[in-house]
């Protein structure tokens, strides 16, 4: 059997909303990628056999295939075809599982995976929102559904809170995640542990000139006071804006291969995929996922979360 190899990486540097990034457009984001990957690994163009990319609101700017978007925003020649996974939250990891799956199978030896969002562009869920307005139901309107989940509107918020109800976390636990949150950040990318992974670009600094753009957006010193006196984003509940993930643009991208591919174009593995896993949960509780998925995982390598030296 095949083994799966990442052989090189490249990422933006996160932009937060209205931030560095704000201004380009999704399909120059992932063109971007794909030119920085293929110049760090000296991968030859012709040698992709696909690019998969992760995209949650393929709306606007980010559909008819951004991935596609992206390859013709590129160097790539346009024979490369290109695909977008919606897996919500998940899209580029399962771009990455797809990928991997190709290059295990033999049908494919190298394969892009990664993701793009613009969320200044693109706000969140617009996909909902934009259809309401043009008089579209929503997702969750369909007769079975509704039967099956009656009154439920399948929000991750109320899904956090239930998942923090379920668990017994606590405000204060939360609020020293929220802390510990900006303060990792900050000390590993004055550590540099980011600097291998992040292609620097230049971006316009809003007064006519450039500047380079290769530090993640949104870090801060992290105020607890702060933290702690913003109102709960439902009334009586655990969480609020400081504890959640911040609206962001980026893209990224992995150059995975087989043994094939490696001996065939040169490359050189930095890791090798061990084992993948996906599930389906109670998408009541939205965020519960990652438990039921980890544990399957950790099966199927034999593994244990304490052989891990590093996981997020």
């Amino acid at each position: 059997m095949e083994n799966a190899y990442i052989c090189g990486t490249a990422r933006l540097a996160t932009g937060r909303r209205g931030g560095r990034l704000s201004d380009l457009h999704p399909a120059d984001l992932g063109g971007i990628v794909l030119d920085a990957l293929l110049e760090r690994t000296g991968c030859s163009s012709e040698a992709i056999d696909d690019v998969i990319f992760g995209c949650v609101s393929q709306i606007g700017p980010q559909t008819f295939n951004v991935a596609r978007t992206s390859i013709l925003s590129s160097r790539l020649p346009d024979t490369v075809p290109g695909v977008s996974i919606d897996r919500q939250c998940g899209s580029s990891q399962q771009a990455a599982h797809f990928a991997a799956q190709a290059v295990l199978s033999g049908t494919q030896d190298v394969v892009i995976a990664g993701g793009v969002e613009s969320m200044s562009m693109v706000p969140i869920l617009s996909a909902m929102t934009v259809a309401t307005a043009a008089g579209m139901s929503s997702p969750f309107a369909g007769e079975r559904l509704a039967a099956r989940y009656p009154g439920e509107d399948f929000s991750q918020f109320v899904g956090a809170e239930r998942v923090g109800a379920k668990y017994g976390v606590t405000r204060e636990e939360l609020v020293d995640f929220a802390v510990a949150s900006h303060e990792r950040a900050i000390a590993a990318t004055e550590a540099g542990s980011f600097k291998d992974e992040i292609w620097p670009l230049d971006v316009a600094d809003g007064s006519g000139g450039t500047v380079t753009h290769e530090t993640d957006e949104g870090m801060r010193p992290p105020n607890r006071a702060k933290i702690e006196s913003l109102p709960s984003l439902v009334e009586g509940g655990l969480l609020n804006a400081a504890m959640a993930s911040q609206v962001s643009d980026g893209a990224s991208a992995l150059l995975i291969a087989n043994e094939r591919g490696v001996e065939r174009h040169g490359l050189q593995p930095i890791a090798r995929i061990e084992a993948m896993a996906v599930v389906g949960s109670d998408p009541t509780m939205v965020l519960e996922g990652p438990i039921p998925a980890t544990r399957r995982v950790l099966e199927t390598s034999g593994l244990s979360i304490g052989d891990m030296a590093l996981y997020e």
